[in-house]
């Protein structure tokens, strides 16, 4: 048998950095049918968990109450999305984003119903948990979506999941804002209301483009035992730096709405969030226009420092709008530890683990939202907004050593080949691939 050796391509595949355009990219043919209902069915993603904080923190006046009913969601999310992500790859995304969507839009009606009743506190998180547990995967779909319409051009995937990694920021810097928006200028149960009624919209007409989906893998066959996504090393890792990276956003959504309560602007926290993403958003559009040398196990590391810098400067902010240009520059960090993180994932699973493993990662950020919004929701009814930030700093701070020390994990093994005789002849051929799920 052939040594395995490890592989460290500066693009997916080791292909070339050429014809890499986003022009490329959406000349693909049906991209834009699945892309824009996509789109429509992503916005509420950044509208759940604040929606979830502006609707408590009024009808209970506490923030720690407000992050952990946030944090349920988030946490539900984290456990089971991963689940329907590998559902989806077994059984087809429509067969799986149907349901999902029906069960949260009920979900969050109860949650609102509840809060405004004046229910016991508990009956929240009753509600909070299915309506994190049934937020579509839709993230996770349109990547696996490009990988499949990409087969032949695995060239362009960077720019894909660039393209992607911006489009997430974009509904980062809409969202926030409609949420706060709606809230403060209707009520606060208006900003989930619409967040409910995009995703079940958005998320059926998503639904409906079957035919840019990739194919089923269908139930394994009787005896064989498919494996998770999660049995890579290297993806394991890239969900603590993933978890690391969502503290992130939990902080500063429970931590921003906290500060510019205090400063008299509550009404500006969306805009503020809104900033901080918009970096982002610039850095992810410029990070998918450089055909990069470097690898991208080297690109993750110093792109994850960078949002640790970042992140240790917020606690320090004297006012809001120091605040609002600290959150801007840290956010020019985030679009491009994403773009790397999920350009490395697609390089460690195989085809039929592809949707279940952006999930792994996905869900990993829900979970630190989770974290981060009840630690820093916690900080903050106790010593006030600015620790709140501190948060922030201690998750991505950890992250950041996970990936330094192992991450020699991120390199993808070679494919194996084993001799075979036949014949009388001697030759070789790739060995079979390990079955996974």
């Amino acid at each position: 048998m052939a040594a395995r050796r490890p592989v460290d391509d500066t693009t997916p595949h080791g292909t070339t950095p050429h014809g890499t355009g986003y022009g490329a990219l959406l000349r693909t043919p049906h991209a834009w049918t699945f892309l824009l209902p996509a789109l429509v069915a992503r916005l509420p993603y950044a509208m759940l968990s604040l929606g979830i904080v502006l609707l408590v923190h009024d009808t209970t006046g506490s923030y720690g109450l407000a992050g952990a009913v946030a944090a349920a969601a988030a946490v539900s999310q984290a456990l089971v999305g991963p689940q329907t992500g590998r559902l989806a790859d077994r059984h087809g995304q429509a067969a799986v984003l149907v349901p999902t969507v029906v069960v949260h839009a009920c979900a969050v009606a109860a949650l609102i119903v509840l809060a405004h009743s004046g229910a016991p506190d508990w009956t929240l998180f009753l509600a909070a948990a299915p309506a994190g547990a049934a937020v579509p995967q839709v993230g996770a779909m349109v990547r696996a979506r490009w990988v499949h319409r990409l087969a032949e051009r695995p060239a362009l995937l960077n720019t894909a999941f660039a393209f992607e990694s911006v489009t997430d920021e974009f509904t980062f810097v809409i969202g926030p804002m409609l949420a706060t928006g709606t809230a403060t200028l209707v009520n606060p149960s208006a900003g989930l209301a619409a967040e409910a009624a995009l995703t079940l919209l958005g998320g059926l007409a998503f639904a409906a483009r079957r035919d840019t989906a990739p194919a089923p893998t269908g139930p394994a066959a009787p005896g064989v035992r498919r494996a998770s996504a999660l049995a890579s090393p290297g993806v394991r890792l890239l969900a603590v730096a993933f978890l690391g990276l969502g503290t992130v956003f939990g902080t500063l959504q429970v931590s921003i709405t906290a500060f510019a309560e205090d400063a008299g602007s509550g009404g500006l926290s969306g805009l503020v969030y809104g900033l901080f993403a918009t970096g982002s958003m610039v850095a992810g559009v410029l990070y998918g226009l450089v055909p990069w040398r470097s690898s991208a196990r080297r690109r993750m590391v110093v792109c994850y420092a960078l949002l640790v810098l970042g992140c240790s400067t917020l606690w320090a902010m004297p006012n809001l709008a120091a605040l609002t240009v600290a959150g801007l520059f840290c956010g020019l960090a985030i679009a491009p530890t994403l773009i790397t993180g999920f350009t490395l994932v697609e390089t460690l699973v195989a085809a039929g683990a592809k949707t279940e493993a952006f999930t792994w990662l996905t869900g990993s950020i829900g979970l630190g939202l989770a974290l981060g919004s009840t630690a820093a929701g916690q900080l903050i009814d106790r010593s006030g907004a600015p620790l709140g930030f501190t948060v922030a700093l201690a998750g991505s701070g950890l992250g950041l050593v996970a990936l330094v020390t192992m991450r020699r994990l991120l390199l993808a093994p070679a494919p194996a080949h084993r001799t075979v005789a036949r014949g009388g002849a001697v030759r070789e051929e790739a060995a079979p691939a390990a079955r996974r799920g």
